[in-house]
């Protein structure tokens, strides 16, 4: 891979890890997810491990390091959405 390539494959790792991480983060603390399609986050998440797993058998960095990074995020945020959803569907009963 050239210098160039490698330059713009690192610049946009960043720019993904950077634009997606705080509002994971958010997400994760604030363990608010309403905002957050299902379907739609779904596929992020796949699209995530998709392109961890071609990044690692091309042997491509920036490619498997920034999706590694979202894949987890994506997995976190994902429990937390599932989780939510099921508690508002499932209410505990209250004595």
């Amino acid at each position: 891979m050239d210098l160039t390539a490698s330059i713009i494959g690192y610049s946009a790792s960043l720019c993904l890890i950077f634009g997606y991480l705080p509002q994971a983060i958010h997400t994760i603390r604030a363990r608010d997810t309403d905002g957050i399609s299902l379907p739609g986050f779904t596929m992020l998440t796949l699209g995530s491990v998709g392109f961890f797993i071609q990044g690692v058998l091309l042997g491509n960095p920036p490619l498997w390091i920034s999706n590694l990074i979202t894949a987890v995020s994506s997995f976190i945020v994902f429990y937390i959405k599932l989780r939510n959803d099921y508690r508002k569907r499932h209410p505990r009963s209250n004595p």
